[in-house]
């Protein structure tokens, strides 16, 4: 645990909104998947079954065409829980282009601009003001103003770094590529086994240097401006890992957005 007063606020305060937002999705999912109905043509088949004479089995009926299986199309600016910003997402990756150099930056960008984005950390710089996280920052507008540039800092060059710069140096796709099938634990192991595992530009299968490297460098270039007392290893290691199990979070909440998504846009009967 860091024993830095300054950061571990900030820092936990991240940590279990996201922890929240993930333990709530997967959750819901869990419990859509327990209260699926089985499908018609099999409810149907039993009940046939059940009134044919002995040693008769329905068959099912062949339909006379069976049209190609249209891929679900993500919807444009989709949000996670339709707040947060979710440039990073590929639902459909059966057939998907490697992205340029000029896209990984704009993702960064788009990121980072974002509103909720902005707000959002606004509010923990607020709630570091109120803990007086970082006491040599004071307090009044001016404190504020220094808790806020060092939140954002700190989130924009992490993302520059996973999402941009070494994505681009390595030929790694950064973008988060959903299972979307099998069981919720399984998909559950899925997500957190992406912080170590990606796709390089090429499609092959690679160690994620860009999510465990780019956010190494990034808590180290944080001692740069962080307060003299922060500038040490443990603090340095823990906002690394603090940053890894953040993102190993949004993964989560990534795979079975989609899933809640539906099922909340999903018609009612009537």
């Amino acid at each position: 645990m860091d024993n830095h007063p300054g950061t571990a606020p900030r820092r936990r305060s991240v940590a279990w909104y996201f922890c929240a937002l993930a333990a709530t999705s997967l959750l819901l999912v869990l419990s859509v998947h327990a209260q699926d109905p089985a499908p018609p043509d099999t409810l149907a088949l039993k009940f046939a079954a059940a009134n044919l004479p002995e040693g008769i089995t329905p068959k099912a009926e062949t339909p006379a065409a069976s049209p190609a299986i249209q891929p679900r199309i993500q919807p444009k600016n989709d949000r996670l829980f339709f707040i947060l910003p979710n440039y990073l997402s590929v639902e459909n990756h059966v057939h998907v282009a490697p992205i340029s150099t000029g896209t990984k930056f704009k993702l960064s960008e788009k990121t980072m601009t974002d509103p909720v984005t902005v707000s959002f950390l606004g509010v923990v710089a607020l709630m570091g003001q109120a803990q007086n996280t970082n006491p040599s920052y004071g307090q009044g507008l001016q404190g504020y103003g220094k808790r806020y540039a060092t939140v954002y800092t700190d989130t924009a060059i992490g993302t520059v770094m996973t999402t941009s710069v070494f994505p681009t140096l390595l030929r790694q796709d950064p973008r988060y590529f959903q299972l979307g099938s099998g069981g919720a634990w399984h998909r559950t192991l899925y997500a957190v086994s992406r912080i170590f595992i990606t796709r390089s530009d090429a499609g092959a299968t690679q160690f994620n240097y860009s999510e465990i490297v780019g956010n190494a460098v990034a808590a180290g270039i944080s001692n740069t401006y962080h307060p003299q007392d922060q500038r040490t290893f443990s603090n340095t290691l823990s906002i690394w890992g603090t940053d890894i199990m953040l993102n190993t979070l949004c993964n989560v909440a990534k795979e079975f957005w989609p899933d809640l998504r539906r099922k909340l846009h999903k018609p009612k009967a009537d």
